[in-house]
């Protein structure tokens, strides 16, 4: 195993260990954030440093990644990489569509839960995004393990 990638391997692993303690936060707190005025706010607050932390932990993740793989990309690699993919539009998703209509909702609505089609895109974005962190965790567990 050569320098290279052992580096490539810690920023991979870095960045996986930043992005999911910060989703493990803001799912949590949106899980408790459903039905209770006081965890909404928490949970809209919190989103701010969370967001910022998960695209740092995703980056790092993907490029670290991407210098990792190795051509033809088959296998564990393959899965692993459409499962980053899927994991990085769920991203997009959050930022770009969700997050604005949160920082709406709580400068013009405070004191009130989220409507109940924001509340069902935010659950299956949930789902995609628990499923998709610790299926990588799981395969890049896996991998490590084969080499």
């Amino acid at each position: 195993m050569d320098i290279t990638y052992v580096i490539m391997l810690f920023f991979h692993l870095a960045g996986i260990i930043i992005a999911l303690g910060a989703v493990t936060v803001i799912d949590t707190l949106g899980f408790l954030g459903r039905n209770s005025v006081k965890w909404t706010a928490t949970t809209i607050q919190a989103h701010y440093v969370t967001k910022a932390l998960i695209w740092v932990g995703t980056i790092l993740m993907a490029l670290s990644w991407f210098f990792m793989l190795q051509i033809p990309i088959e296998g564990l690699q393959l899965y692993k990489s459409l499962i980053i993919l899927i994991l990085i539009a769920n991203g997009c998703f959050l930022s770009f569509y969700i997050s604005p209509r949160l920082t709406k909702h709580a400068s013009f609505k405070p004191g009130e839960l989220l409507p109940i089609t924001l509340k069902d895109s935010i659950t299956v974005s949930f789902v995609l995004s628990f499923l998709g962190w610790w299926s990588l965790v799981a395969l890049t567990v896996i991998s490590i393990s084969v080499i």
